[in-house]
């Protein structure tokens, strides 16, 4: 299944704003826990708290869910394919291992959301800052948009074996007239009448 040009642009520049938007939303993210974890002030504690609680819900989730959906959609869509090259099947396994990840970090950011709505002074500090999951989200998001953009050489064992079938199927459709063209004409015979 190939898509059209327009489609297939249509597509891709929904893939880049999501793909795009997913990591400026993390690195939002990543600010939000670092105040809470240097803000001395527990007020913008309780804030970066409950904007990390919105901003993962109601931005990170819908666009991870978009850049996937669309990432699979452009490799079905196009000559790259799913399971061709490595690159893709790469890029697919570490999509859907940071939206698995997400899915199930956000009910303990709510928790966590949650509880800073409730806790004063000290204790509401010492909840800190989700930094982790972000920051090693992050790193990911940006190897997977190096690994789309260098697009590194390496074809899977069923790349191979598809672009065998179709260099085999390219040569037969460009021999097959000219062995026809021949058939009727020998080299060295000749027309008696």
């Amino acid at each position: 299944m190939t898509m059209t040009p327009g489609v297939r642009k249509f597509a891709l520049i929904v893939h880049l704003v999501s793909s795009i938007g997913w990591i400026g939303t993390v690195a939002a993210y990543l600010v939000l826990g670092v105040t809470a974890v240097i803000s001395p002030d527990t007020q913008i504690v309780r804030a970066a708290w409950t904007a990390m609680d919105v901003i993962g819900w109601w931005a990170i989730v819908p666009l991870a869910g978009a850049a996937l959906l669309t990432g699979l959609v452009m490799s079905l869509g196009t000559p790259w394919g799913l399971f061709r090259h490595y690159w893709v099947l790469i890029s697919l396994v570490l999509t859907v291992g940071c939206t698995v990840v997400l899915l199930l970090h956000m009910p303990a950011v709510d928790a966590m959301a949650a509880r800073a709505q409730q806790m004063e002074g000290a204790d509401l500090r010492s909840l800190g800052g989700d930094l982790f999951h972000p920051g090693v989200g992050l790193l990911v998001l940006l190897a997977i948009t190096v690994l789309n953009v260098y697009k590194p050489a390496g074809l899977t064992s069923y790349g191979w074996r598809k672009q065998r079938e179709q260099r085999q199927a390219l040569l037969g459709s460009k021999l097959q007239p000219k062995v026809l063209a021949g058939a009727p004409e020998t080299v060295g015979s000749h027309n008696p009448s």
